[in-house]
Order: C-alpha cells, then sequence, then structure tokens
C-alpha cells in the first residue's frame, strides 16, 4: 500500500514539474505582447498625449496586465528617486520585471536598450526607437511561439513518464 502511495505521488509530481514548465513556456509569448502593448500605448502617449514621462508610465500601468504591469509602476516609482536618471530607473525596473515575468536575457536586452534611448530624443526619434522596440520584440514572440509550439507537449509528456519511469526503476 505505501509502494503504490509512493509511486503515484512520484508521478503525479513529475507530472506537475511537466506542467509546470508548459505554462512558463505558455507565459513567454504572452508576456512580450504584454510588453509590446504597454509599448505602444506609450509611444501613443508620448506621440498625442504630450504627457510628461511618469505620467504615462502610470496611465498605461493601469491598462496592462500582471506582471508587466509591476514593471511600469515600478519604473514610475523609481523616477520619482532623488538623484535618478531615466535610464537607471528603466534598467531597475527592467531587473525587476524580469524577476517577476519569464521574459529570457534577450528580451532583457532589448528592453535596457530601449532605455538607454528613453526621454533623450525629441518625440519623433522616440517615435523611431519605440518602433525598433516593437520590431526587435516582435521577433522574440515569435521566436517564444516557436519555441512554445516546439516544446510543450513534450515536457508534459516528459514530466509523466519521467514519473513513471523512476517508479518502475523503484518498484
Amino acid at each position: 500500500m505505501i509502494k503504490l502511495l509512493g509511486a503515484v505521488l512520484i508521478i503525479f509530481s513529475t507530472t506537475w514539474i511537466g506542467w509546470d514548465f508548459s505554462k512558463r513556456l505558455i507565459a513567454r509569448p504572452k508576456q512580450i505582447r504584454d510588453i509590446r502593448a504597454a509599448l505602444q500605448i506609450l509611444e501613443a502617449e508620448i506621440m498625442y498625449g504630450h504627457m510628461p514621462l511618469k505620467e504615462a508610465v502610470l496611465k498605461l500601468a493601469k491598462q496592462i496586465p500582471e506582471p508587466i504591469r509591476e514593471g511600469f509602476r515600478l519604473f514610475a516609482d523609481y523616477l520619482d528617486e532623488e538623484n535618478q536618471t531615466v535610464t537607471n530607473a528603466w534598467r531597475k525596473s527592467v531587473e525587476e520585471m524580469r524577476k517577476l515575468t519569464e521574459l529570457e536575457e534577450k528580451e532583457a536586452e532589448i528592453l535596457l536598450q530601449f532605455g538607454e534611448t528613453l526621454g533623450k530624443h525629441d518625440r519623433d526619434t522616440q517615435q523611431k526607437q519605440i518602433q525598433l522596440t516593437l520590431k526587435h520584440l516582435e521577433r522574440e514572440e515569435l521566436l517564444a511561439l516557436d519555441k512554445q509550439n516546439k516544446y510543450d507537449k513534450m515536457v508534459k509528456s516528459l514530466g509523466f513518464f519521467s514519473g513513471l519511469l523512476i517508479t518502475i526503476l523503484l518498484l
């Protein structure tokens, strides 16, 4: 009876791990899409709203889902700190956002490069920088979707079958 219970727990645990990996694969493209949507909103606020950066970021943070919302809210908070440059505030918020999301190094690097130009140019140049960032993120989103399509079912199955293999070896 105890062996059977142990076998069930092992299979359940490894299956759960596989599903957790799958959930992460699914979350990454969505989070990249949310960042792209946030940057499009920021572009509209810069081009047509003529709002200060902090107000524009706070406004867009209300319109996007978690966990991306938290990254932009932190950016607005960091902008309030004394002697804080826009670039440093952006860098800190991207680092925090990365902890909260499934974003990989490539996406973080794209966002950090964008942060180097944020607030340093006129509206037209800023719009071009946003468009360039959006193109790079679109490419990463397509790669993330491809990775999800390739590995989603595999990691779920691998979780179950590795538990089954462990159970067979232990019995």
